[in-house]
């Protein structure tokens, strides 16, 4: 089995060991799951972009609604505890 060395921010590294530990791995081998990803899917297995996430499709298809439904007067006041209900489920 190889040994591969890299160097990482001292605060990352503890984040994603903590993190991973959550997961019930090692930090050893998220690498390894990131590494075989990356060689089936012939690439970085997920995207990389400077874009704000916020601006995803789904994300806008959810504005364009809001803004509709607020056009047309459908507006529903909910509270904080009500939108981290929602967002849970």
């Amino acid at each position: 089995m190889a040994q591969v060395n890299i160097r990482i921010d001292d605060e990352l590294k503890k984040k994603g060991e903590e993190l991973f530990n959550e997961l019930g791995m090692s930090f050893s081998t998220a690498v390894s799951i990131f590494v075989s990803q990356a060689v089936r899917q012939g690439g970085i297995p997920f995207e990389i972009t400077t874009k704000d996430d916020f601006y995803n499709p789904v994300n806008i298809r959810h504005l364009k609604h809001s803004i509709e439904q607020m056009k047309r007067g459908n507006v529903v006041v909910k509270t904080m505890g009500e939108l981290e209900k929602m967002a849970n489920e």
